[in-house]
């Protein structure tokens, strides 16, 4: 299904005139409270004890920004967000930084087990910022795909990095194992997190009276 451009919801909510209509003051404040719901999703964080990879509430967030803010705005904040984490804040999940210590021994959290869905999330962000651009975002036949598009690039770069990590450490890879550990458990959660943005942004929209065309 092909739309025409119509703009996100931070278009309609945080519209360009008025007293933000300066670009770097209306992009700068919907950074920092992108960021902060990034750093307050990042506390639900449930660690598995068969996997390094947690579940947390973060991949929620990216979604969710990536398509109240656009393809833009929605990258740059979670490269804000990363950028954070390599300053030394305590935003990812369990309260770590970039160079807390990760769940392997001797590698902080930035080249560790969840590095590679932490790289994922400007590209995710951008990813479902295109669609809801278009428009996906208004109905929820097709916020969806939307929503879903953007997890299945945090969960292919994640496992990605796991398989390059794993195979430079050790020498050799089995891929299953590494499914196991590192998408399945999380399809679960990531149709529950779908579910809840493709409910919530067409509401959104309907709240301010616009439909999907």
């Amino acid at each position: 299904m092909t739309l025409s451009p119509t703009g996100t919801l931070a278009d309609r909510l945080v519209p360009a005139h008025g007293p933000l209509a300066h670009p770097i003051v209306r992009d700068g404040l919907l950074v920092i409270v992108g960021t902060l719901m990034m750093t307050l999703l990042a506390r639900i964080s449930i660690p598995l004890p068969f996997t390094p990879v947690p579940v947390t509430g973060q991949t929620l967030g990216v979604v969710l920004i990536g398509a109240l803010y656009g393809p833009r705005l929605g990258a740059l904040t979670l490269l804000a967000y990363l950028a954070e984490g390599l300053l030394g804040m305590p935003v990812f999940s369990l309260g770590t930084s970039a160079w807390s210590a990760s769940r392997i021994p001797g590698l902080p959290v930035i080249f560790g087990p969840t590095a590679g869905y932490l790289f994922a999330f400007p590209l995710a962000a951008w990813v479902v910022g295109r669609l809801a651009h278009h428009g996906w975002d208004r109905g929820v036949a097709t916020a969806i795909p939307a929503m879903l598009a953007g997890e299945l690039v945090i969960l292919a770069l994640g496992f990605s990095w796991l398989v390059a990590a794993t195979a430079l450490l050790t020498g050799s890879v089995s891929l299953m194992p590494l499914l196991a550990a590192a998408v399945l458990p999380f399809l679960p959660g990531t149709a529950v997190k779908i579910t809840l943005a493709a409910l919530a942004l067409p509401g959104g929209w309907r709240l301010l009276g616009e439909r999907r065309p």
